[in-house]
């Protein structure tokens, strides 16, 4: 396998994804190229062909988790909602396009929006997630749980008609005590 061969293959979901995880197509952009720069690299460490895929992803993923860390974040301001009073079923009929998605996705904490992207996108199961980021299963499943609840109630276009004018859905917080 050459390095040709895995751009070829792998080149527009590696990029979808990391897009996903950036929300910009400039950075998105640098963190593909920054994957391939590394394959080229490290092509050797590929021995079975069938897993360069997965072995793409994390290398993108981890390549986006020290860019991470060399950032300074800005706290946001807490956001209170009631995750029991969030419908399960979202009403169909209504399409979401993919700018108001990707505006919902960078809206999430980054904590939340890797365990989404990492489930949905690199297809990791439960476990996969919990031994990549060392975190217990649970928290995966309350973090993929709150992170779709949040996207449900950004989305959904019509929230006063489904919750209720009066009941302003506002307790899950954003502060990172209270997310593991």
């Amino acid at each position: 396998m050459d390095i040709e061969e895995l751009i070829d293959q792998h080149h527009g979901t590696l990029y979808r994804y990391a897009y996903r995880l950036t929300g910009r197509v400039e950075d998105a952009e640098d963190l593909t190229q920054q994957v391939f720069l590394l394959a080229q690299q490290k092509l050797h460490q590929i021995r079975d062909a069938s897993k360069a895929r997965s072995w793409l992803f994390a290398v993108l993923r981890t390549c986006f988790l020290k860019n991470c860390r060399k950032r300074v974040e800005i706290p946001v301001t807490g956001m209170a909602m009631e995750i029991d009073d969030i419908p399960q079923d979202v009403p169909g009929g209504d399409e979401i396009d993919c700018e108001r998605l990707q505006q919902a996705i960078n809206e999430l904490p980054e904590t939340f929006r890797l365990v989404l992207l990492m489930y949905y996108f690199e297809e990791c199961s439960y476990k996969e997630i919990a031994a990549h980021l060392e975190i217990e299963i649970g928290t995966v499943m309350s973090r993929l749980s709150r992170a779709k609840a949040r996207l449900r109630y950004q989305l959904i276009p019509h929230r006063k008609t489904v919750w209720g004018a009066n009941r302003g859905l506002m307790s899950l917080s954003t502060d990172e005590t209270t997310l593991r």
